[in-house]
């Protein structure tokens, strides 16, 4: 910090590590959120995978299920992750067939 109490934006960005390989290829929102979910669940190696479900699954029921599974401290997330996603696809599937 200097005397005014402010840092310089150079220090303040150098906390941040930026993956300037995969950046290259977000160019709209939902890649950018597929990608914060594969990091999150710690399975960057299936970010593909992610954005296709980002894409077609409503952002809600990709939410619950990443919820659950930070909640529940596994150690495959991804596997949780998708396990999870399915069972609220059938649930909110079975809701739509009961109305």
């Amino acid at each position: 910090m200097n005397k005014t109490g402010f840092s310089s934006i150079t220090k303040i960005l150098d906390r941040y590590e930026l993956d300037e390989t995969k950046q290259k290829r977000i160019s709209r929102e939902w890649q950018d959120y597929a990608y914060r979910l594969a990091v999150a669940l710690d399975d960057t190696a299936h970010t593909a995978i992610y954005m296709k479900l980002v894409k077609d699954i409503p952002r809600d029921q990709i939410e619950r299920a990443k919820s659950f599974v930070m909640d529940a401290g596994a150690r495959s997330k991804g596997k949780m992750f998708m396990w999870k996603l399915k069972q609220i696809k059938e649930e909110e599937k079975e809701k739509t067939q009961d109305k």
